[in-house]
């Protein structure tokens, strides 16, 4: 192999997943820039580099440089050094400061940073602040490259030992080196393929019990990703077969050694099994038994029992009696508004029962409804909450009743890494509990929200159970709906004044399986056809077009709509006309330029919409929440993002993957999100996806006007296909077993 000495000029491309870079790199010996292509953890510009490989001929881009492997090294000359500094390496230095650093200290920068980093000082603009902030970075990305030596040879990125660093700090590469398989474990972003690529290199044997543990760990909760609260046995061990590559006697073993761990929890049928009932491998049972035997992630199954018991325990509770319940008195709510008869019994039903719930589609006055509970509790002089799983639907919650309504988050005052504030020993002060977007609770968050209503309280539950489930495991409010214990009002009649409404009307109609009306050109719901091109793959092409232009041009400049008032909902994360592709070219259509941060080839740019992909609790930034980035600081890496147009949330570069690009996302994570306009597409190369809870949910999101793009195919069969995927859940058993008065208690 030929060695190339190189810096780093330009990264034309850089894959977070696997490493793998287009470089352009100024080489000893070399008067042009050069190409240079391989896997590299992720580099900086500046960056001094060994690398190894051979010259190859690309047919599309010309002569490159092929490396198998980099071995970075420390810059030599004055701009070498400044270019290294100035590429965000260090907190506190970024282009300007570097060049001052270097103007001071020449091609001795490197070793004052390390032998007497407090002459920095004596660089001007740097002060004390900036110094410590310098000193704490410098030896942090020292300890980080330590670890990336180590790692290296792994193929585990920069940002991957940011994360490990952050989370273990100098113990680092003594915890990955006695058990890697923590990683996967104890990390957010780090699977347990990342682990296990390492655990290999590092001699770990393929039967491992730690491997087997994690790998059962690991396919458990991709289950629970798909929505699954359990995984009947077989096809656990059938997954855990596949990807671990063992016997099935391993499998059975190690289950039954997680089991008599208390890592999971297994139950039979109606039968709860003990770990300590457990006297051999779990596959002694007989067929009939195993394909009925149902493991669980531990917080899932005592999440699913807590729920159960907890409804039960309210439902029994003694009701305080705050109004008179005859229906004259329910009638006579002093409100402007006149209630038909199924809102007049919903409001009836929520004076006399512990719990309700109130469900129905968009334009059946859920709203309306709730805010007649809401003055009938109000004119006794009840304590009233409101709550919401959203920030948006909170807020929304909020200007719709005039009261303040939070997250549940906030309402359980979330501290971490405490966790919730609020619980059984620390209940809620109040009498009435009203939530609202209930279809987006999981069954973790129902059953936090559970412990906290102390028996006294009257609980509310409101949400529109035709649309998507949660995103986390679970169908809480169908299965509540499904166990026909709580007391339940559906409201059907579509009002007067929603049915001027298109969007409303072709709810219903998608609801009930029947085609929407896509013929109108004056209403607030229009379809853009994109049937002409021959192929599925020209068509997705032809609808991402459409989308862009619809949003770049006919809507702002025809119609006048702000670009903020705009969102694109798809079906899919990839493809043409997936949330991917439509955010890289609306970013570039509406903020092209300005100060950004890259980070796996994402450039995050000041006035970007983006969204939050998993509940972060430090920051109080839950899944789904959608904000805009305020700022962006160079010198330290950070950027700020603004959500709910108050609430500013700041980001390093290595937490980036939390957030996303949000011009365009997925119809799932757009659940209790109402926006004033939705461009969403919908075509053959969506096929997977076509279902009709998913394109009812989103025609619902839309608040103001709606286009459908893409093939009316595409829409027939998603408004005919009705089969829900199913989940695998035992709430609504549960709650019937223990109405029954059967046991189902907790296993502690």
């Amino acid at each position: 192999m030929e060695k190339l000495q190189c810096v780093i000029e330009r990264i034309t491309f850089h894959s977070e997943e696997n490493g793998y870079s287009v470089l352009k790199v100024s080489a000893r010996g070399f008067n042009d820039i050069i190409a240079a292509v391989g896997n590299m953890a992720e580099p900086h510009v500046g960056s001094c580099f060994n690398l190894y490989g051979e010259w190859k001929v690309d047919p599309k881009w010309g002569r490159q440089f092929s490396f198998v492997k980099s071995y970075e090294t420390l810059p030599a000359t004055a701009n070498g050094i400044k270019k290294y500094l100035g590429s965000g390496l260090v907190k506190g230095i970024g282009p300007v400061y570097a060049g001052r650093i270097v103007d001071k200290f020449g091609e001795d920068t490197l070793e004052i940073l390390d032998t007497e980093p407090d002459r920095l000082s004596e660089v001007p603009g740097i002060g004390p602040l900036r110094l410590e902030k310098i000193k704490k970075s410098w030896v942090e990305q020292k300890e980080i490259k330590n670890i990336m030596v180590f790692l290296q040879s792994h193929d585990v990125s920069t940002a991957l030992a940011s994360k490990i660093f952050k989370q273990y700090g100098n113990d680092s590469i003594s915890i990955v080196t006695d058990n890697p398989y923590r990683l996967a474990d104890e990390i957010w972003g780090i699977g347990f393929k990342t682990a296990d690529t390492i655990a290999k290199k590092l001699g770990f044997g393929h039967e491992r019990y730690e491997r087997l543990r994690s790998g059962l760990f690991y396919t458990l909760n991709k289950l629970s990703e798909l929505g699954h609260c359990f995984a009947y046995k077989p096809e656990l061990v059938k997954a855990g077969m596949e990807l671990l590559e063992v016997p099935e006697r391993n499998i059975n073993g190690t289950i039954t050694a997680m089991l008599a761990a208390h890592d999971l929890n297994s139950e039979l049928g109606k039968m709860s099994i003990l770990p300590e009932d457990i006297a051999g491998p779990i596959s002694l049972f007989s067929p009939e038994q195993e394909a009925k035997t149902m493991i669980y992630l531990p917080v899932f199954y005592r999440s699913e029992v807590g729920t159960a018991r907890r409804l039960l325990n309210l439902l029994n509770a003694s009701k305080t009696c705050f109004i008179d319940t005859s229906p004259e008195i329910t009638a006579s709510i002093s409100s402007p508004v006149r209630y038909d008869e199924t809102q007049l019994r919903a409001i009836q039903a929520a004076i006399e029962n512990k719990v309700l719930v109130l469900t129905g589609g968009p334009g059946t006055g859920k709203t309306t409804t709730t805010l007649g509970i809401i003055n009938a509790y109000r004119e006794a002089g009840a304590r009233i909450l409101l709550a919401a799983p959203t920030g948006r639907a909170a807020k929304r919650m909020s200007e719709v009743t005039k009261m303040e309504a939070k997250t549940i988050h906030r309402l359980l005052e979330m501290k971490p890494p405490q966790g919730f504030q609020r619980n059984e020993s620390n209940p809620l002060v109040g009498d009435v509990l009203i939530v609202d977007e209930c279809s987006m609770i999981d069954i973790i968050l129902m059953n936090s929200l559970l412990k906290a209503v102390p028996d006294n309280m009257t609980l509310i539950l409101v949400g529109d159970v035709d649309q998507l489930p949660s995103v986390g495991a679970g169908k809480v409010l169908s299965d509540i709906i499904a166990s026909e214990v709580v007391p339940v009002i559906k409201l059907e009649k579509i009002f007067r004044q929603a049915q001027k409404s298109r969007i409303i009307t072709n709810a219903h109609k998608i609801n009930k399986g029947e085609m929407p009306f896509l013929t109108d050109h004056d209403s607030d719901f229009l379809f853009a056809a994109t049937e002409d091109a021959e192929t599925a793959a020209e068509r997705s092409e032809n609808a991402a077009d459409r989308v862009v232009d619809l949003c770049t041009n006919y809507l702002p400049r025809s119609l006048h709509i702000r670009p903020e008032d705009i969102q694109v909902l798809t079906p899919m994360r990839r493809g043409a006309a997936g949330s991917a592709n439509l955010n890289m070219r609306l970013q570039a259509a509406f903020n092209p330029e300005g100060k950004s941060l890259k980070r796996a080839g994402i450039d995050y740019r000041v006035k970007d919409k983006v969204m939050q992909i998993r509940n972060n609790y430090e920051k109080s930034v839950f899944n789904g929440d959608i904000g805009f980035i305020e700022s962006v600081n160079t010198e330290d890496n950070e950027l700020t993002v603004i959500f709910d147009d108050s609430r500013r949330v700041t980001y390093d570069i290595t937490e980036l993957d939390e957030v996303v690009l949000a011009y365009a996302t997925t119809i799932h994570k757009s659940q209790g999100s109402e926006f004033p306009y939705v461009v969403m597409p919908l075509t053959m190369s969506h096929y997977v996806m076509l279902q009709r809870n998913l394109l009812y949910t989103g025609v619902t999101r839309a608040k103001k006007g709606l286009i459908l793009v893409g093939e009316k195919k595409a829409i027939y069969i998603a408004v005919k296909n009705d089969k829900i995927t199913e989940r695998n859940t035992r709430l609504a058993e549960r709650l019937k077993e223990k109405s029954q008065g059967k046991s189902c208690e907790i296993l502690d």
